[in-house]
């Protein structure tokens, strides 16, 4: 069977230590994964988690394999490539994950609009009917952010809240970080132990 390819990017929403967890679980569990950051989204990991990906695309990539203690298996994609081949559909990943996903890319995606690739490559998965996860971060929510979610959720994206419980007694941040981002590969279809479930000791 070939290697799965998952498309996971970063938005300016807060969160980014969801969408560097989650490239990392995907890469050890054996995915090829894409992997990019919108403008904003670079400025609130840097803010977030002071990993720089600016800059020189080879410079970055290492920070983040340091970062993530990693030496291999995740491509780094600048979010103005729409060369790369998460852009087509002939070539579109198996899944793709906006994690976080801000309002304002939430709102261009609804909408059609494809002014990079995080949004073209979200665009493509609608389309090819595959599966796109939204990690939208926000709150309170206006009736413009709920009713582009509906309009998504209706088009075939999966939405999945920022929003870590607590039955499982989290002791630290990591805790909460990986109850999503096991909640995320549940609905990709990954098997994984990162939160203890209910009604499981």
């Amino acid at each position: 069977m070939a290697q799965k390819h998952i498309f996971v990017a970063l938005t300016g929403a807060s969160g980014s230590m969801y969408g560097l967890r989650l490239a990392e679980q995907l890469c050890l569990s054996g995915f090829q994964v894409t992997f990019s950051a919108s403008c904003s989204g670079t400025a609130v990991c840097l803010e977030e988690t002071r990993l720089d990906l600016s800059g020189d695309l080879d410079k970055a990539r290492q920070r983040l394999f340091d970062h993530l203690e990693i030496t291999s298996g995740i491509t780094l994609v600048h979010p103005d490539d729409l060369f790369c081949a998460a852009a087509s559909g002939s070539s579109a990943p198996d899944a793709m994950v906006v994690c976080p996903c801000s309002m304002g890319t939430l709102a261009r995606i609804a909408c059609g609009s494809s002014g990079n690739l995080i949004e073209r490559s979200a665009d493509v998965m609608l389309k090819e009917r595959r599966p796109l996860l939204l990690v939208p971060r926000e709150t309170p929510l206006s009736d413009i952010h709920l009713e582009n979610m509906l309009k998504l959720s209706r088009a075939g994206a999966r939405m999945i809240p920022a929003m870590p419980a607590f039955y499982g007694r989290p002791e630290s941040v990591l805790d909460l970080v990986d109850f999503m981002v096991g909640k995320i590969m549940d609905q990709l279809g990954i098997e994984n132990d990162l939160y203890t479930r209910w009604g499981t000791e």
